[in-house]
């Protein structure tokens, strides 16, 4: 693109600094946190317009487009969750932006339930979540609106589809946990924005008692008072209606509180019995199972998880008796109540091997491994379901979602009788899929640690350097598993390479595995990524000048540390609705919710380590940057906008890279936001996003 060019549009750099802790800090770009300054929708209109011209003059745009089209086209379908005979499920049809949801009945007919498109033609409304009665009659569910996921509560009637009750507002986030009869049910709501302090109006949530169809102005407070005001609640009530279960931890931190209330006295409010604290310092889910025992999953004494069993008249830890021990090499995912009606219940256990599922079946009673479930390949089991009644013909067998970096969406069964795994539901799409070869990996970091990469390749053995697309997270114990990626796969068939490694931070080896890439141990995450980089160098698979990064979120910080660490090992970077200025993160959105994972700026040697990698303070004037696409959603309502207004300021500013060689754009999209995005939008922002790095390590799209 040399008959481009291309000229920044001016950013003033002020002379804003604040002294931390006896550190000076620079922030000439403050003013762009403010997105109704005027000079700010000044700039951002001048950086759209610059953006646009250099995206949509890009080579092989419309091939880009007419792959990801083709390949989304797959569609999915998901493992039907059973209530009474009922089985609800989702499915996305080739043509159509979201999927919609479902429900077949006990003879097999099947109806649509509920689809968004149809509740709002324009596209901006999204489905949240959903959650059936266990009588399935009733449902509940969640949308959004312009991608704030500010979730507002419906309950409809199953049978004819007419609205129950809703919309009810705050409930961002809430499970639903349905009493016998589906006439009540616990849900977590926030407290009205006027009744809690300004700058708290995403936070201080509380547990609620509701009666469907009642003004949820007069629910009944359960829980919640006196805690801190970021704690995130989950609710959930046992099959026979006696036990509730109430989890919680401030923000996303990974030390769990639990509370369990005995609802057979018929109270009201339930009196709850604390059973952990954060102050504990270990994550534990629990219910109670047909066999009228309390499971508890958990990592007390544990770190890759464990599962104990208890009377929950007796619910306190000293009283666990461990039933399925820890697994040195594997992480435990899920466990599932398995009844086929022949007198031998199994549980059902779900773990991830290097992040790969694999299913076992265990005895109730003993824990021990009683057989194995075959699984379809290397991927991943997204849902594992079984029938809730014994009075259908599914009875004997597990439900299983499906995925691999080349399958789309589908379901499998295991059958109990003939011990055999087959497919039940494909994707209804058809697609022509590329010829990819997909390995896992180990390479070295830097201090020696050994960490595995997926790597999806057109060939089997390297035979050449070829543009490589290196992706990754590595934060919040969140796992990278094998899923159907339809730009990775079309970054494959253009003849590239896709990676993306089990970065520290993430959970794909466990809660050590986490804790070794948070807070003072960060940079760990990092050199995982440039190490992985350099494997790929150094295995002939690419080379500098030929690897793109990209990551978004908590990945988006990731290649935002990596292109201002190592800018000579990167020649093109797409971050995505990122975390770059880690000194003021908190002062915004959700942010104040992530500081268990990072550290705050409150504390002067938690300030150290956010300094010691924050990207908008790493930048340096002089020198030679890649090339960088920063791409933001105006309704992002977790991480704001302003820290790739700010990066991009910066950069621009500060590269000594040839505008038009190596550019620095930010790409915005108004009325969606972090999470979910109809297919035409999820199109139009993967075509720019691959057209970007292909025109920069010279991948030829079409």
């Amino acid at each position: 693109m040399t008959d481009v060019v291309l000229t920044y549009p001016d950013a003033e750099r002020s002379d804003i600094s604040e002294v931390l802790h006896g550190r000076r800090i620079d922030d000439p770009y403050r003013w762009l946190e403010d997105a109704a300054d005027p000079r700010t929708k000044e700039w951002s209109a001048t950086q759209d317009e610059l953006a646009r011209g250099w995206l949509d003059a890009l080579p092989g745009r419309e091939a880009a487009a007419e792959r990801m089209r083709s390949l989304l086209s797959a569609g999915s379908v998901s493992a039907p969750v059973w209530r009474a005979g009922r089985a609800f499920f989702t499915r996305r049809l080739p043509g159509q932006e979201f999927a919609v949801l479902h429900v077949r009945e006990a003879d097999g007919s099947e109806r649509v339930l509920l689809d968004v498109t149809e509740i709002d033609p324009s596209g901006l409304t999204t489905l949240d979540a959903w959650s059936p009665s266990l009588e399935g009659d009733k449902l509940a569910y969640q949308v959004s609106i312009g991608g704030d996921e500010e979730s507002l509560l419906h309950v409809v009637d199953v049978a004819t589809g007419e609205r129950v009750e809703g919309p009810i507002d705050r409930c961002r986030y809430t499970s639903i946990a349905w009493l016998p009869g589906g006439e009540e049910f616990f849900y977590v709501r926030r407290l009205p924005a006027e009744s809690v302090p300004e700058g708290e109006e995403q936070f201080h949530r509380r547990v609620w008692r509701h009666r469907v169809g009642a003004d949820p102005e007069q629910d009944l407070l359960v829980h919640g008072e006196g805690l801190h005001h970021t704690f995130y609640f989950g609710t959930s009530v046992s099959r026979d209606g006696r036990w509730l279960f109430v989890h919680g931890s401030p923000g996303t931190a990974r030390r769990d509180s639990m509370w369990i209330a005995d609802l057979s006295d018929g109270a009201p409010v339930p009196e709850l019995r604390r059973v952990l604290d954060t102050s504990d310092g270990v994550r534990a889910s629990a219910w109670v199972e047909r066999d009228g025992r309390m499971y508890v999953q958990t990592t007390l004494d544990a770190p890759r998880w464990r599962l104990c069993v208890t009377d929950p008249e007796h619910p306190e830890p000293e009283n666990w008796t461990e039933l399925i021990p820890e697994d040195p090499d594997s992480v435990l995912e899920a466990v599932r109540w398995f009844d086929p009606g022949d007198g031998e219940p199994r549980l059902a256990v779900l773990r991830t091997r290097h992040a790969v599922s694999e299913l076992t079946l265990h005895d109730p009673a003993t824990g021990e491994r009683t057989g194995e479930v075959p699984l379809p390949g290397t991927g991943q089991v997204t849902a594992l379901n079984t029938v809730d009644v014994l009075t259908t013909h599914d009875r004997d067998r597990l439900w299983l979602g499906w995925t691999d970096f080349a399958t789309p969406p589908c379901v499998h069964t295991y059958s109990r009788t003939s011990g055999e795994t087959s497919l039940e539901a494909r994707a209804p799409g058809a697609v022509d899929l590329p010829d990819v070869h997909t390995r896992q990996v180990t390479y070295t970091s830097l201090d020696g640690t050994e960490v595995r990469m997926f790597v999806l390749s057109p060939t089997a053995e390297p035979d050449r350097p070829r543009p490589v697309l290196l992706t990754g997270y590595g934060g919040f114990s969140l796992s990278m598993e094998p899923g159907y990626t339809p730009s990775a796969l079309a970054w494959v068939s253009a003849g590239g390479v896709w990676a993306e490694p089990s970065l520290r931070g993430g959970g794909e080896e466990g809660e050590q595995w986490h804790r070794a890439g948070m807070r003072e141990s960060k940079q760990n995450v990092f050199d995982d990524f440039h190490a992985a980089a350099e494997h790929l160098v150094e295995q002939g698979w690419t080379s500098p000048g030929q690897l793109a990064i990209s990551g978004g979120s908590n990945g988006g910080l990731l290649v935002g540390a990596a292109l201002t660490q190592r800018p000579d090992l990167y020649r093109a970077v797409v971050c995505s609705a990122p975390l770059l200025d880690m000194v003021r993160y908190e002062l915004f959105l959700l942010g104040r919710t992530w500081n268990e994972e990072y550290g705050t700026a409150d504390d002067a040697e938690e300030l150290g380590w956010l300094l010691s990698y924050s990207p908008y303070h790493a930048v340096r004037e002089g020198t030679s940057y890649p090339s960088v696409l920063l791409t933001v959603f105006e309704s992002d309502t977790r991480v704001d906008p302003n820290h790739a207004r700010k990066m991009c300021a910066a950069l621009q500013h500060a590269t000594a890279s040839d505008p038009v060689e190596r550019p620095v754009l930010l790409r915005r999209e108004t009325e969606v936001g972090h999470s979910a995005r109809s297919v035409s939008r999820t199109v139009g922002l993967a075509t720019d996003q691959l057209a970007f790095l292909a025109e920069a390590t010279g991948l030829v799209l079409g």
